[in-house]
């Protein structure tokens, strides 16, 4: 009888030959098969939602968003309008990681009106090095206590204090442009205002004036700029967003720089702060017995920062430390400084692309003001009605945050797909506030859209350019009434010299 081999397993397939190592065989096996079979599920899962294919191969849809940072929002929100008649939600890969695509009423109202779903996407990691874990980038336990405690702090009467920052750096915004007009009639007014801006929120928020404005090469200044710039570049460059890759390109160089200028910046204004504070709880009761409760501060500043409040709050180190406090900080700076500027240039160059709109907002400057030169108060701010319909209408086109994201702790069902747990979803603000339905003709700037008549039967969640919900901006209460949009606007078009000004578009 001939003898032969029956092969059981493959040749090329060489098999342990101890128990211990064949059962460890059998295990990892088991355990490729049981992610390769979850795998497989969660494919299936996240692809019964329309949108691009993907999720088999680790690229994903990357290529179809790998453009320049200038050109990303608008290939993404391109991407999301030619697909939006496929559902209403789309999704993508990013990678191999899942990504869904929001621009509802309903499906915004879903996810920012729980108070589960608070949990930033991972893109937010990107600030942690400048932030930390402040109230932007918390969650949980943390997040929550940070949110009642700044919350109760931000009541108006400190707020309407800001009124006069807004007027002080206001009038030397109109200082510069008088003198750039003089050398040439056109010219590029953002840099202008991102200075008179960083001048106001550090005044607000730290309580010192950097003169941002006069000292535009300052290395604060500088450093926030470079801060912004690297942030954008690890958003859409996936290359450089692990860290471990990250700390091998020039931007980890350039941030460690700008990061050693911030940080050092806030920590020794926290501590001049703090010095200023116990000097004077010293000499309240002697020198300082007569002043106003509202002027207790020291000698050289007469009204509350949001440092102030936050030392207030640290009860000596016992509920923030200072490096607490200088996350909030730094906090403020970043969501208060870039976004106030680009709307207020989005805000100031529809208004110049609309002679008729300047002409009811120069009749309601005259009505106000008239040919007093005097500053702003809240009680002027408060009566620019048709002007407060304006910078509305503005952040309905070009919203502050154009995409907000969020990762889901737990299965979503929205509009009755189930989005899986630990996935990102991209609430698409820019596309919810073009959607017809709600704003007919929604390409057109027409303020008139905000007149109380014509919100009344529109959808809560249908204009939300502060987000909305538990996790809504909290500088809404200050910019919710557009003091600092309000106040700036006014004063380009209507200075206290009592010359109008003309704001007009430049292609």
């Amino acid at each position: 009888m001939s003898n032969f081999v029956f092969h059981v397993v493959p040749e090329w397939l060489i098999l342990p030959n101890s128990v211990i190592g064949s059962t460890l065989m059998v295990v990892l096996l088991s355990l490729v098969v049981i992610v390769l079979v979850r795998r497989i599920k969660f494919i299936i899962q996240v692809n019964r939602i329309p949108g691009m294919p993907g999720g088999i191969t680790v690229i994903g849809n990357v290529f179809t968003f790998l453009v320049p940072p200038e050109e990303f929002l608008n290939r993404l929100t391109g991407y999301v309008a030619g697909m939006q008649s496929s559902g209403p939600i789309l999704r993508t890969w990013t990678g191999p990681f899942a990504f869904f695509f929001l621009f509802t009423a309903e499906s915004f109202e879903v996810i920012l009106s729980s108070t589960k779903l608070i949990d930033k996407s991972r893109d937010y990691k990107n600030l942690l090095p400048w932030l930390n874990t402040g109230l932007l980038t918390s969650t949980g336990s943390k997040w929550f206590a940070r949110r009642k405690m700044l919350t109760a702090a931000f009541h108006f009467k400190i707020l309407e204090d800001f009124i006069q920052v807004f007027n002080e750096q206001s009038q030397i915004l109109i200082q510069k442009l008088s003198a750039a007009l003089e050398v040439r009639n056109d010219f590029d007014i953002y840099p202008f205002i991102t200075l008179c801006t960083l001048d106001i929120i550090c005044d607000t928020a730290m309580g010192c004036n950097i003169q941002a404005q006069s000292q535009s090469n300052s290395e604060y200044v500088k450093a926030v700029q470079s801060m912004r710039e690297i942030v954008a570049a690890r958003l859409i460059r996936p290359w450089i967003q692990p860290d471990f890759l990250f700390r091998f390109s020039n931007y980890s160089v350039n941030q460690k720089e700008a990061l050693k200028i911030l940080h050092g910046f806030t920590d020794g204004v926290i501590r001049k702060r703090k010095l200023e504070r116990a000097r004077y709880s010293l000499d309240k009761d002697t020198a300082l017995t007569n002043q106003h409760q509202e002027d207790e501060f020291s000698p050289k500043k007469k009204r509350l920062a949001l440092l102030d409040l936050l030392i207030d709050a640290s009860k000596d180190g016992e509920v923030l430390s200072d490096t607490d406090i200088r996350e909030e900080v730094d906090t403020f700076m970043f969501e208060g400084h870039d976004t106030t500027t680009a709307s207020i240039s989005w805000s100031l160059f529809l208004i110049g692309s609309h002679p008729h709109v300047q002409g009811r907002i120069d009749e309601e400057l005259d009505r106000v003001f008239g040919t007093e030169d005097r500053p702003a108060t809240a009680v002027d701010l408060n009566e620019l009605k048709y002007l407060e319909c304006c910078i509305k209408e503005a952040l309905r086109l070009y919203p502050i945050g154009p995409i907000i994201a969020r990762k889901l702790s737990e299965d979503t069902v929205i509009h009755g797909y189930t989005i899986p747990a630990h996935t990102t979803v991209a609430l698409m603000t820019y596309i919810l506030h073009r959607n017809p339905e709600h704003f007919p003709d929604p390409e057109l700037y027409q303020p008139e859209r905000f007149f109380e008549e014509n919100s009344q039967r529109r959808h809560p969640y249908a204009y939300v350019p502060f987000s909305a919900g538990p996790r809504n901006c909290i500088e809404i209460r200050l910019n919710g009434r557009e003091g600092d949009f309000e106040q700036h606007i006014a004063k380009v078009s209507h200075p206290s010299t009592g010359q109008k000004r003309r704001i007009d578009p430049i292609e």
